[in-house]
């Protein structure tokens, strides 16, 4: 993807960069955003479906194929190839960022800074790619309302919170604009300060128990993942979805994963390749993970000091963008490298161990990370539970801080403006959107009960 889709910030001052947004208006009116109506020609989103999983593990669709026919909600989850081929199809700005590319509310979530402190953040990198900043609000915004409506709110309140999330983010975008690149590039959402903000006592306080709970937790290590049996250290198996690749019959698995983590070392900074050789690779594990993600190759290593220490990286397949063909192919040719790229530009705080596996000359291309703390993000699972328009804004008020780390936030500013005309249009948007993604999943069950696809847990 060309570099000059991401306008440069310093070409112009901030009030002159704004004005162009505010001219953009023009060209492309903002109440555009406000209408979807699939085009004759759109394909089938089974045929999309089942295109995306002939790149995958054959025997782990029926798992993924199960959680997406949980609800219309969970079928969104697992829809972001559909959902970018139908934003292709819609008006665009031409305001590009480095998107998240499968942006929904349960990609943004809670996880330990390299100081151990809690933060928000986007969350999910896998479809990262350079895009129209647009794609990734409408995305967040049809989630929310889907969401809702999966929930039985109706379609008022779906509309709000999708209305909510770009009011936050239109606000967020406007502060961002009058601080200086340095401040802005710094800026953070402090998770005791999100949880402090909880407009609801009770919800507030259990919250606020279980973060300093699960901080605590988070320095204890990993005891319910890993163990230690006659003196060798082992990743605890769960089936159907963590089990062992060591000592098996078939130990081609195990042999990829543990070449993926040595060839990973190289892609790091020689002071993070220091701190990780202070550790040995002493297990590895197959790991089903997600809904979207079901399906990819993703492998637990456990490494281990001579003192008993413990780390859990995870590695992860990466595959094309389903932004890609929309929005252009990636200038890394390793898609693993995309991904840490990506990450890298749009957290504040990204994983210290993150990075990608060389080529070895093969087409399965990974990248590496710490493994997610699930303690930490079941708090952020809660505030989405308990406190939906709350959640909205913190998402709205993530994603633009997210944007403007690559992308112009004062041509975005001007663009949005300062009024709701845009968050109005973005509503209808996703609430229409809504609308067609129940109509998908229907076809999607009607698909499952005819055969056509095989959709069960084990």
């Amino acid at each position: 993807m060309p570099l000059e889709h991401l306008q440069s910030a310093t070409a112009l001052p901030v009030t002159e960069r704004r004005q162009a947004g505010q001219a953009l208006r023009k060209i492309i009116p903002r109440s555009l955003h406000a209408h979807w109506a699939p085009s004759a020609a759109r394909r089938d989103p089974v045929d999309i479906l089942v295109e995306a999983g002939r790149h995958r593990i054959a025997s782990l669709l029926p798992i993924r194929y199960d959680r997406m026919r949980a609800s219309p909600f969970g079928f969104f989850r697992g829809a972001a190839a559909i959902m970018a081929a139908d934003l292709a199809d819609t008006p665009i700005t031409g305001l590009w960022v480095q998107a998240c590319g499968d942006c929904h509310l349960e990609n943004f979530g809670t996880f330990a800074s390299p100081e151990g402190t809690p933060v928000f953040d986007v969350n999910d990198f896998d479809e990262t790619l350079p895009a129209p900043f647009e794609w990734d609000i409408k995305r967040l915004a049809a989630s929310f309302a889907v969401d809702a409506q999966s929930r039985g709110l109706g379609d008022k309140v779906a509309r709000q919170l999708a209305g909510t999330v770009v009011q936050a983010y239109r606000r967020h975008i406007q502060e961002l604009t009058r601080l200086d690149p340095l401040t802005s590039w710094r800026s953070r959402i402090d998770v005791a300060d999100v949880l402090g903000g909880i407009p609801e006592v009770k919800l507030r306080e259990r919250e606020l128990r279980r973060l300093h709970t699960a901080t605590e937790a988070g320095h204890a290590g990993y005891p319910n993942l890993i163990e230690r049996n006659k003196g060798d250290w082992r990743i605890k198996e769960k089936p159907p979805l963590i089990f062992p690749l060591s000592g098996q019959r078939d130990d081609t698995h195990e042999i990829v994963a543990r070449t993926a983590f040595e060839s990973y070392r190289l892609s790091l900074p020689e002071e993070r390749r220091i701190l990780l050789d202070r550790y040995e690779l002493a297990d590895v594990a197959f790991k089903v993970v997600g809904v979207g993600s079901v399906g990819t190759f993703c492998a637990i290593g456990l490494f281990v000091t001579r003192d008993d220490q413990t780390l859990l990286l995870q590695l992860k397949e990466a595959q094309t963008s389903v932004l890609a063909p929309f929005a252009g192919p990636s200038l890394y040719r390793n898609e693993g490298q995309r991904v840490a790229v990506g990450q890298r530009i749009m957290q504040t705080v990204p994983d210290i161990f993150l990075g990608w596996t060389e080529d070895g000359g093969g087409d399965q291309h990974c990248y590496v990370r710490h493994l997610k703390d699930s303690r930490l993000a079941l708090i952020g699972a809660d505030i989405a539970e308990g406190a939906l328009p709350y959640h909205a804004t913190l998402c709205g008020v993530t994603l633009a801080r997210a944007h403007a780390r690559s992308g112009d936030a004062a041509r975005i500013s001007g663009y949005i403006g300062t009024g709701a005309a845009f968050e109005s249009a973005i509503a209808a948007f996703a609430l229409a959107y809504a609308a067609q993604t129940h109509a998908d999943w229907r076809v999607f069950l009607a698909a499952i009960k005819a055969g056509q696809i095989d959709a069960h847990t084990h």
